[in-house]
This record gives C-alpha cells, structure tokens and sequence, in this order.
C-alpha cells in the first residue's frame, strides 16, 4: 500500500484513495482491503468493517444486510421493553416490581437480545482486539458485556457480592442498560446501512439513461432489437423524441439533440452529415440514420457510469471523531478495570475478591459507551431534520462532517449559477418599431422553426401576451435564418450576414450594440421587415437572482469559488466578472470536471461540488462533498451528498452554517459523554476510598451513565432552534 496515497479508515487501517475494484461477479467487497469479495453481506475478515455493495453488479430486491438488521432491530426491541419497565418500576414510590421471577425474566428476555441481535458487536469487538484496531465496536461489547456479566452473576450467584453492595438485600442489575445499549446501536447500524445502500443508485440511474431497444437497418430492412445486439459498423434509424442508442456518426438526414444532460448546454445542439452523436442524448424534431462505433463499456454513458463508481470507492469511510477518542480510551479502561481488580484484590479489605471484582465492573459500567454511541448520530438525526426544514437534503452523516471543513467551491454554471433555459434578454429596435411589435413578428416566423433558439422567442412573445400572426411562405436557411411573409410583408430573422446575404443593409449602431451584447456572451438574432432592419433580440442563460448574493455569502465564510462548466469561455467568463467568481474553467468534459476536483483535493484542499447535470455526477462523487440541484438530473442528486431542493446556490451557505452547528454540537456531545467517564473512572477504580472511605457502586455507575445520555440528547435537540 502506498502510504501518500491512504486515509485512516473508521476502523484504524489505512483506507486505499485509489480504486479498490471487485471483480465483475463479486456482489460485495471491501472497500479497504483489496481482494476481499464475497457473493453474501458481511464483514471483511480483516478489518472488520462491513462489506459493501458493488454498484455495478444489479442487485434484486431489498439488501439481506438491511433486512437482518430490520429484523434484529424489531425484535430485539421488543424483548427489552419489558425488561426496561421492570427495571423502572421502582423508580414510581410504593411500586417494587423486582422479584426472584422477575430477575430471571429480565435474564432470560436480555441474554436473545445481549447475543443474538446484539452478537454482531461482539464478533467486530473481536476482530478489533485481534488486529488491535480499537473501535466503537469494542467500546460497545466492552460496556454491554460488563453489564450484562455483572447483573447474570448477581443473579445466578448473588451471595459473593458483600452487603455493603446490596441495597434491600439485594444486588443491583443492569440488564436493561445492556438491552437498551445494544438496541440504540442496532438502530443506528440499520440507519447507517440504508445509508450504504443508496451509494448504488446513482450507478442504477445513470445506467437507467441508455436506451433499451434500436432501430436497426440491415439489407433495406429496419428492424427493432435490443441495443445489446448491435454490432459496431450497424446503421440505426433515429425518429423524433427518440434516445440515440449508442455512439456514433451521422450518414443521413439530420436534427438538432439535446445534449444538456452530458455536456450542461440548455441549447440543442445542431447535427448533420458527418456530426458524431452520443447515446443516452435525446433527438428533438429531425430523424437520421447513424452508425453505430462505440457499443457496451466504449460508450460515454459507460465512461461516466465507471467514472462514478471509481470515484465512490475510492472515498474513505468517514473518520469518526468518537472512534478516535475510542482509540485511547478503550485500552486505558481496561487497564484502569485490570488493575483495579489486581489492587482491590491485594490490598482490599475482607472479601477482597468480591471488592476488587464489583469496582472493575464499576469502572467498566461507567464506561459504557451508551452517551458516547448517542452522541454522534443524535446530533446527525436532529440537524438533518432540520436541515429538511430549511430544503437541504442530507444523503449521510459524512455529507455533514466533512462541509464544516470545505475550503473551495467548484461549480457548474448551467443550472446551478444560471436558470438552465435560453431567454430573451434584450429587444433592440429600430425608432420607427415598437419593441413588443418587432418581438411578435420574429416570434411569428420562428414558430415554424426547430431551432433552441426560435424557441426562446417563442416563449417570450408568448409570456409577453403576444398572439402569433399567421405566416405564409416559410423558408429556413440552414445555418442563416428563417424567412416568412406577415401581412404582406418579408420577415428575416437570424443572423446579420444572413440579412446581408438578401441585400438588407446593417445599421452601423445596431451593429455597435450587436457587439457590445456579443461581448457579453449574449447570442444575438437580427431582425428584417421588408428591406430594412427592424431591430435585434439577445438571447442568453440569465444568472439566477440568487447567484450573486450566495457567491458573496460564501466568500464570506472564506470560501474560494470556481466555475467549472461544458459552457464556452466567453459565456462561462462574463458570468465569473458579474458574480465575482475566483476561478473559471470553461468549455470542459465530466473528465476535466473530475481531474479538477482531484488536483484541488491532492493540494490539500477540501472540495465540495455544486452541479445538476449527468456531466457533473462523476465530478459530484469524487469531491469531499456533492451538492446538488434539487431542479437537477436524479443522477446529480444521487451522485451528491447534499441536494438544495429549491436548487438555489444560497443553500450552500446555509449547508455550511448548518454543518458547523450540527460538528460543534457533536464535539459538545462527546465532551459530555467522556467528561463523566473522566470523573467517574477514577472514583469507581476506587481513588477516593482511602480518604474518605467512599466507593461509586455500579448502581451510581449506571446512574452517571445515564445522566451522560440524556445530556447528550437534551443538547442534541436544541439544533432545533439553530437560527440559519
């Protein structure tokens, strides 16, 4: 393994940041251990973290891994109500649920839940101790093994506790903390495991894109068959609204396609004789025949189905900050408790043994993990509500660990800066025609047009409540304009050699206005009345209201912000000067958009992804974080971590206050989980009893324990109010 190129993984091995690859069969693998396959859901041998799906391999029905864990869940929960109110029940005054039955009901309701649903956590517990990866696991079986132990001996042999550790004459029990401690860790296995599960389904949508069938063409004849069977060198007949099938070159006819879910243009793109089209990219009004050069794995769509998958294994799993303090902590608790055992025993006091062996259980009780388990995935629940609330939608926990870090903003402009839809944006017209008026006769003669472009006017004139006059004797030059008669006058629309072109002369300050929106990356569409030039539309993607102020919101949090977009350079750059962007990449592919998100990471910088477009799903996955446009393709919002539902850019800026809340709250959290382990430990070990004669029993041990965690709720909960 290449040092300079791992991370330290959640379960203390070095996670690979290249790509781990399963072999094409296998259904699950190891994302941090290379060759580690399985055709079942499980745990890597190695290091013990659970196997992961492999994306690329379909998968039927609901996952075994969630369906077990649902089950466990369900049922575990079911045997540790009871056993919880009976632990209570002395709680209420005058109430004494405890009797001899009782004990064995607890005992025997928890010892299915403590080993069945719960053996899971002992079998990681084992595999960490092993390879000496210390984890959450091992604080987990630690704590629940300590208390389950402690309350099955009390049961089954009470008498070699000393009175002094009775209360009643009896020994408490912890049956229900161990129940309750293994059934919240369940819950939050299931959680994380759904979580899991929906890393696959930006590769299920994207593969969803590729058309299924194609109209072959072979001796004359044109027959439908499944795209698998088309051979490269085939010609295949493409009707109007189709998919384009594969890729391939144009030998007949022509069309304008959409390619905005590949390349991010709102504008169809114009395809003749010899043009290359890509599959999965959807035809408009023409119809062509093409032939097929690129079949199966050679396709784009292919490419950007491996690329997202490369770049979702190749990220770490997150690193918890609790298995990082796990990692200290635990081994000092079991050295605290073993040495506990060995001094009570030497030194106590008649009966040592009984001594030595409740204050090792103490310290370990007070240890358990229960706060320190609710800690993390609290705060996570409640921010993540409230993040709904305000139209953020989180995919998983490390979407929210890692945003409080982001450094740099790369994002995608069609779409995410601007609208994604071609408007008119000026009307220029000649002092003798009325701007409405000159917009209405270019928006007639364009109706008939299947330019995105004609388009564009159509709408406006159509929003601006002009009707469409009727027009007779329509002509469209290709790449010139389009000519029709209106109330017994010549109508041009297009471009101004086009007009040239049938003897209309250009206006030398329309022409200077011409440049001046040019300039500003605006096409810009001439129109003639008669022999004489009437005016000019500009027609551009406009910037969203929002762009400007959430550019400088996120400057403000010390963000640097850079463009990166399929778009052409001078678009891409009079957007930059108006929002204030830092950085512009332009008239890029979805693999320049990815090896810009790596050179950022590979300098250091911590990267999130802001797009809503297929070519921006690969770039989305490989960043530290994605986010996307709710108004977006579902493969971006699959691709991503976080999506704005509003699909407004402000909403990154609200991720990031949100996130930095939901971190401050977790270190909060964990501070009050291990504050009274810090406290607590100490006088459990039994620190104070020479002095003041004072022991913490398990009894105080489990109460601390549990004022731990409802100090880690209450304080989770005030994200409720977090003002953004």
């Amino acid at each position: 393994m290449n040092d300079s190129a791992s991370k330290q993984s959640c379960c203390g091995r070095p996670a690979l940041e290249q790509d781990v690859k399963p072999s094409p069969g296998a259904k699950y693998f190891c994302p941090m251990c290379p060759g580690v396959e399985s055709e079942k859901p499980g745990d890597c041998p190695k290091c013990g973290m659970a196997l992961e799906r492999n994306p690329l391999v379909a998968q039927d029905g609901e996952d075994e891994e969630i369906r077990d864990l649902t089950r466990k869940f369900w049922i575990a929960a079911a045997l540790t109500l009871p056993v919880f109110v009976l632990a209570m029940g002395h709680m209420i005054p005058g109430v004494h649920f405890r009797t001899d039955i009782t004990k064995w009901i607890e005992f025997i309701l928890t010892v299915p839940v403590v080993f069945w649903a719960g053996g899971m956590f002992f079998t990681k517990a084992w595999v960490s101790l092993k390879t000496w990866n210390l984890n959450m696991f091992t604080l987990i079986a630690t704590g629940v093994g300590a208390a389950f132990l402690y309350s099955a001996v009390a049961v089954l042999a009470p008498g070699v506790f000393p009175e002094s550790f009775k209360e009643h004459g009896e020994v408490g029990l912890y049956f229900e903390a161990a129940a309750v401690i293994t059934v919240l860790v369940l819950l939050g296995q299931l959680l994380e495991a759904r979580a899991r599960s929906r890393t696959g389904q930006a590769i299920e949508a994207l593969m969803g894109l590729a058309a299924k069938t194609a109209h072959r063409i072979r001796d004359g004849k044109e027959q439908d068959v499944p795209v698998d069977e088309i051979e490269k060198g085939d010609l295949l007949r493409v009707r109007p609204g189709e998919k384009i099938p594969l890729d391939g070159t144009i030998t007949e006819g022509g069309s304008h396609i959409d390619e905005s879910m590949l390349t991010g243009e709102p504008m169809p793109v114009g395809k003749k004789e010899g043009d290359e089209v890509i599959g999965a990219t959807v035809n408009q009004t023409g119809s062509f025949v093409m032939r097929a050069e690129k079949i199966g794995g050679d396709t784009l769509l292919s490419q950007i189905v491996h690329m997202v998958a490369e770049a979702q294994r190749s990220r770490a799993p997150i690193q918890k900050l609790a298995d990082t303090v796990a990692g200290w902590f635990v081994p000092i608790v079991i050295g605290v408790a073993i040495v506990t055992f060995i001094l009570w025993s030497i030194f106590g006091p008649a009966p040592a043994l009984a001594f030595a062996l409740v204050n090792a259980v103490s310290v370990l009780i007070i240890a358990c993990p229960c706060a320190l388990g609710l800690a993390t995935p609290m705060s996570i629940m409640v921010g993540v509500g409230r993040a709904a609330q305000i139209g953020i939608l989180v995919k998983n926990a490390g979407a929210i660990e890692i945003t409080e870090k982001v450094t740099h903003l790369v994002t995608d402009k069609t779409g995410t800066l601007t609208a994604g839809k071609p408007r008119v944006t000026d009307t220029k017209s000649d002092p003798g025609t009325d701007p409405g008026k000159l917009l209405q006769l270019a928006a007639s003669v364009e109706a008939s047009s299947e330019h995105p472009l004609a388009r564009a006017i159509v709408d406006e004139a159509q929003e601006a409540g002009h009707d469409l006059l009727s027009v007779t004797g329509f002509q469209s030059t290709t790449a010139g304009g389009v000519t029709g008669t209106v109330d017994g006058q010549a109508v041009r629309v297009g471009k101004s050699g086009f007009l040239s072109e049938n003897g209309i002369a250009i206006p030398e300050d329309l022409e200077k206005e011409a440049a001046a929106l040019q300039g500003n990356a605006k096409t810009v569409v001439w129109v003639a009345v008669g022999n004489e030039v009437a005016g000019i539309l500009a027609i551009a993607d406009p910037i969203k209201e929002s762009s400007a102020a959430a550019i400088r919101a996120l400057h403000g949090l010390g963000l640097k912000v850079i463009m990166c977009t399929g778009d052409n350079r001078l678009t891409a750059e009079a957007v930059a000067r108006e929002l204030g962007i830092d950085e512009v990449h332009a008239e890029v592919v979805p693999q320049d958009k990815i090896d810009i998100v790596r050179k950022l990471r590979a300098g250091g910088a911590v990267v999130a992804m802001a797009g809503d477009g297929i070519n921006d799903a690969p770039a989305l996955a490989e960043a530290d974080v994605g986010i996307a446009m709710g108004t977006g393709t579902d493969v971006a919002i699959e691709s991503a971590g976080i999506t704005l539902v509003k699909g407004d850019l402000m909403g990154i800026s609200k991720a990031i206050h949100l996130s930095r809340a939901v971190m401050r709250n977790i270190r909060q959290n964990l501070f009050f989980a291990f504050i009274y382990n810090a406290v607590g430990v100490p006088i459990a070990a039994g620190v104070l009893y020479p002095f003041f004669g004072l022991l913490l029993s398990p009894m105080i041990a489990g109460a601390a324990m549990s004022f731990s965690s409802v100090s880690v709720i209450l304080n989770a909960l005030r994200l409720k109010k977090t003002r953004i």
